[in-house]
């Protein structure tokens, strides 16, 4: 990194999520329009071009290493299958019983480097039966990957999103179609598009994921088989008059469980049920993915696109194919998705409750620089950026045994 960009990271390093420093060279559209605050994941964060195409091409190597067998994802006909330089590395193991320091904390975000983050996960998130465990080659190449990497290596598979919870409030969405205007200079496509990401309300997205995760692990408890499972969670749906009771047998809600590695593995859920708990972690992304489809939607959202069953709460995933925001302006780069792990965190206020996420892939010997961890409060989290027009949370399962879904997380640790 260079020594401009070197104290521009120390002047912001406790306020920001992707690398520090401010570069022009990257889009600024969202910044700039009347009335729109928020900035673009780039722009905030100093990163170039080139380095946006790297994550971006990065993140998608990661979901083919992640999911062998498996075809890679569509990318838009104007991206790069693959980085112009893979020049991330593998975080160096950390001795066991080496202590973290403390993070830097600042404006509702702690963060550290990443290897100060491995020492933390050693002594908090690493207990598997009781005992602390060094973070293996396996896990500190996952989490080398950045954002999904902490995830990644926290989940155990790579995150599979299938099961994914969010809330958009149709009565808002059609008053504010019908009862305002657009901005000065601001599209019909646009408006559209920023008028349907306003109707998401994260904090009620999470709850219901934190809701359905609640029934479920009541339905783990004192279950030995799958049927028993399912029978459990039949009747706290029942008892909670909740809509997914009515999802297709086949449905993602009722076969999360049995598609989960960890719970058919020995060392794992070894196919017992209550060996086993939901944990939420969530996923920040795009909606206009449809490439060959309107080229509006691409830059500007699609209005229709990742809603909610408005019974449920379920997100239909099966068409997030990791495809960025499309370029409006010559230069634009958008990063084409962020994840941030919460586990099984048991704090009630979410204002209160801890995201775990990163910057970008490891490459300390790049410009790109170091990944960074961070630990952010909901709000900060939930705020996103211009890249972004969906977030939702999902439920996953790992085996009990693992501790990196701790009931409690104290941010910044020690």
């Amino acid at each position: 990194m260079s020594e401009y960009r070197r104290i521009l990271a120390f002047a912001t390093v406790g306020a920001v999520i992707c690398t520090s420093g401010f570069l022009p060279s990257v889009s600024q559209a969202a910044d700039n329009r009347d009335g729109e605050t928020e900035k673009s994941y780039a722009a905030t964060h100093g990163l170039t071009a080139d380095e946006v195409e790297n994550i971006n091409a990065l993140n998608e190597s990661a979901l083919t290493l992640g999911r062998p067998g498996k075809p890679p994802v569509g990318l838009p006909p104007s991206a790069s299958a693959s980085p112009a330089a893979d020049d991330r590395v593998t975080p160096p193991a950390e001795p066991l019983d080496r202590m973290p320091d403390a993070y830097r904390a600042y404006g509702g975000r702690a963060t550290t480097v990443v290897n100060n983050y491995i020492r933390k996960w050693q002594q908090v998130y690493s207990h598997r039966d009781g005992k602390k465990q060094q973070m293996t080659q396996e896990q500190r190449e996952k989490l080398s990957y950045g954002c999904v990497g902490v995830t990644w290596a926290n989940t155990g598979p790579y995150p599979a999103n299938k099961l994914a919870f969010a809330y958009f409030d149709e009565k808002k969405y059609k008053n504010d179609l019908e009862n305002t205007s657009p901005r000065p200079n601001e599209t019909r496509a646009e408006f559209e598009g920023r008028i349907a990401k306003e109707s998401f309300d994260e904090e009620k997205g999470f709850k219901r994921a934190r809701d359905v995760a609640s029934v479920m692990n009541k339905a783990l408890e004192n279950a030995h088989t799958e049927g028993a499972y399912i029978d459990n969670l039949k009747t706290e749906l029942t008892n909670n008059n909740d809509a997914l009771l009515h999802e297709d047998s086949r449905s993602n809600f009722y076969s999360a469980l049995r598609n989960t590695p960890s719970f058919r593995e020995r060392d794992g859920g070894n196919n017992d049920p209550s060996k086993m708990k939901a944990v939420i972690y969530s996923k920040h992304f795009w909606s206009g993915q449809d490439q060959w489809g309107s080229s509006d939607k691409r830059k500007y959202g699609d209005p229709e696109g990742f809603r909610p069953n408005p019974g449920t709460g379920l997100v239909d995933m099966s068409k997030d194919r990791n495809i960025p925001r499309g370029p409006a302006n010559p230069g634009d780069r958008w990063v084409n998705f962020d994840y941030g792990w919460f586990g099984a965190q048991t704090e009630a206020d979410a204002d209160k409750t801890v995201w775990t996420h990163g910057d970008h892939y490891h490459a300390p010997n790049s410009d790109l620089g170091p990944m960074h961890v961070y630990e952010s409060k909901f709000r900060n989290w939930s705020a996103g950026y211009a890249d972004f027009d969906r977030g939702t949370y999902m439920i996953a399962f790992i085996p009990k045994s693992w501790n990196t879904a701790p009931a409690k997380v104290t941010q910044g640790w020690p």
